[in-house]
């Protein structure tokens, strides 16, 4: 299948992220695609270094007659989001990604495409390897480990790259320029618990939910999507008083940045109530599908008598988790009053695991106000204290302040209008783009952000609009010609 995907037009494009669906790239397991993008450049003849981190930098002289034009830098990440169905055999650290054309859409067989961030990476291959398009001096930056913490974008020196435009290629709808992004900081709360036995004449279930979008933590999180993880605590919460419900493992999400789709809890409780437990379940069904009936119709619930566990996490430990769990702020906190449509402050609740004497509850704070995500994250540490919870807070990255008077906006407004016969959208986006790190690094930079159309990222759902690649190619093309002369000193 992805022999055929390598010959979709533009083949510039496609050929690259062929190459790049053979290579297992999940976060924190960028090995063989560093080694990859580091042979890519030699081969060509062109500049390459892998600094310290593992960032990846290719340098491509000016073409003749293109040497007084602005440096270009051209920005993607190497990882992806590793997330797959439940049903679904895939080793991301080890197996290549299935991809399949559905109509206009290129997609994955039941697991991330990776086109978050490949096609922003395989155009910039694509330039580098062409033999036909006039540019000035171009740096290609391939950055680690965006999705689990931006440590490449954390970790670049400055002095080491020398253009003055960046062009970050992880934007997610084509016709957008993006001048501004959110900011992030990582939450971590654990409680502690021991191990009761299980009382006898107790009964043993797992229940589920099970089949939700789940997407991307910024981007979709003014969907009105559903989080298993609040619906199964929002089940547990509401009975466990009344049937008597103990807790022997809790397990839901499985990143920072993806809404979860998926939660499961294996609880036991006194067998007389079995009956009761499996009627308020099936009540309970039937009112999380009514209430996200248009945004999660694929939503399932499942509940089955299981083995009786070992041991149960002990009362204690069990209610105040899941008081706090249950009032744990998640989703859209406040809307930019600035520009419509747009996402301020958010949270996601990510992951609720229960092992080993802990459970750990994890979420991921956007603001593109660094005050609210303070605020925020002052929320959530006050919430999980009232508990007896730790609370530690990390990875705060800034955001990016937009500039409406951009240079290259302007010059890429026009080019565009030119170009395609409209004025593309100038955005904001409400996701964690690596430009506010990469910027604080290198502030002399006017950025700017855009790609081709890519739906439901950070889940099995992903999938790249194959018209859209060929006009964000085209735009990248024709903006790389029309590049402006530096100024004279």
């Amino acid at each position: 299948m992805n022999e055929t995907i390598a010959r979709l037009r533009p083949e510039a494009i496609w050929r690259n992220f062929a190459k790049l669906l053979a290579i297992p790239r999940p976060s924190k397991h960028e090995g063989r695609v560093i080694a990859f993008m580091k042979a890519f450049g030699e081969n060509l003849g062109l500049e390459t270094l892998v600094d310290e981190t593992g960032n990846v930098i290719i340098r491509k002289p000016a073409t003749p007659g293109m040497e007084d034009r602005m440096g270009v830098i051209l920005q993607g990440h190497l990882d992806m989001v590793p997330q797959k169905n439940s049903d679904v055999a895939h080793n991301f650290e080890n197996d290549a990604i299935n991809a399949w054309i559905d109509g206009e859409w290129v997609k994955a067989q039941g697991t991330t495409l990776g086109a978050d961030n490949g096609m922003g990476v395989a155009a910039a291959m694509a330039v580098l390897e062409s033999t036909d398009i006039p540019h000035g001096p171009v740096e290609a930056l391939f950055t680690i480990d965006e999705e689990t913490g931006m440590t490449g974008a954390f970790n670049l020196q400055p002095g080491v790259l020398k253009g003055d435009i960046l062009m970050n290629m992880d934007s997610e709808d084509e016709g957008e320029l993006y001048i501004g992004c959110a900011g992030g900081m990582n939450a971590t709360m654990q409680f502690d618990y021991t191990d009761d036995p299980v009382p006898a004449g107790h009964a043993a279930f797992r229940i589920a939910i099970t089949g939700m979008k789940g997407g991307h933590s910024g981007m979709d999180i003014n969907l009105g999507r559903g989080n298993a993880i609040r619906s199964l605590v929002r089940f547990i919460w509401e009975n466990q008083d009344q049937l008597g419900i103990r807790i022997a493992l809790v397990d839901g999400g499985g990143l920072r940045n993806a809404i979860p789709r998926e939660a499961i809890a294996l609880i036991t409780l006194p067998s007389e109530k079995a009956g009761q437990l499996k009627t308020n379940f099936n009540v309970f069904s039937t009112v999380i599908k009514s209430e996200l009936k248009s945004t999660e119709p694929e939503l399932k619930t499942s509940i089955e008598a299981v083995e009786i566990p070992d041991s149960l996490i002990d009362i204690k430990a069990q209610k105040s988790m899941l008081d706090a769990v249950y009032a744990c702020p998640n989703g859209v906190i406040r809307m930019s009053p600035e520009m419509e449509g747009l996402v301020e402050t958010s949270t996601n609740l990510a992951i609720l695991k229960s092992e080993g004497g802990k459970i750990n509850v994890m979420c991921l704070l956007r603001s593109s106000v660094d005050t609210a995500k303070e605020d925020l994250a002052n929320m959530i540490h006050s919430v999980f204290r009232l508990a007896g919870a730790r609370s530690t807070f990390d990875g705060s990255y800034p955001g990016w302040k937009p500039n409406p008077d951009s240079p290259i906006l302007h010059h890429m407004r026009h080019i565009y209008n030119v170009r395609f016969g409209k004025l593309p959208e100038i955005k904001a986006i409400h996701a964690g783009l690596e430009c506010g790190i990469l910027g604080a690094v290198y502030p002399h930079w006017d950025m700017i952000s855009f790609g081709p159309t890519i739906r439901y990222p950070h889940s099995p759902d992903e999938k790249v609009n194959i018209p859209s690649v060929e006009k964000f190619w085209d735009f990248l093309v024709e903006t790389l010609k029309q590049i402006p002369s530096k100024p004279v000193a």
